[in-house]
């Protein structure tokens, strides 16, 4: 009796790469309630390699009965381009540092890993901060924010948690941006 796991595959190699490609990126657009599907048509559409002409163009979003509730961030952004750069959760290099220290530690991370992406801090159009003290850090956070990003400000959205992952941990950020 053959184990079907080893059995032939009648798909070529490449094929089934570009199925597989296709089949996660469609299931990655499909999590994120299918709003980067035009993105993904266009960048489907570039060549590897290829310059971006005009780079993201953002509109801030702030309708009535939607106010911010810090100079910070926007309630809502618009963002065209044709790329996007998820940034897993960041962390500060020095978890004994005072707050404001972990804060811009955790954006020079951040920065560092959008670079690599070929973004930056300008193209972030949402963040997610987590905070296992956010009464204590908020402050510091905003304080902080405002000097590292500027206008329009990415959507942002602050949640106190009880623990991160990494022993110690006070703070850590996450962003999305689309270049």
């Amino acid at each position: 009796m053959s184990n079907p796991r080893y059995t032939m595959n009648p798909t070529p190699p490449k094929r089934r790469k570009a199925n597989r490609r296709a089949f996660l990126g469609g299931a990655l657009l499909g999590a994120a309630g299918g709003s980067l599907a035009a993105l993904q048509h266009v960048a489907a559409q570039a060549p590897v390699g290829a310059q971006a002409e005009p780079k993201t163009k953002l509109t801030g979003l702030s309708p009535a009965g939607a106010p911010a509730a810090d100079a910070g961030y926007t309630p809502g952004i618009l963002a065209e381009g044709r790329r996007v750069v998820f940034v897993s959760g960041q962390g500060p290099r020095d978890l004994d540092a005072d707050m404001e220290t972990q804060v811009r530690q955790t954006f020079d991370r951040l920065g560092k890993v959008l670079e690599a992406g070929g973004a930056s801090l300008k193209d972030v159009v949402m963040l997610r901060s987590y905070f296992v003290n956010i009464a204590r850090d908020l402050p510091v956070y905003r304080k902080v924010r405002r000097e590292y990003l500027s206008r329009p400000y990415p959507a942002s959205t602050a949640v106190g948690v009880a623990a991160l992952a990494i022993p110690g941990l006070q703070l850590e950020i996450e962003a999305v941006a689309i270049l």
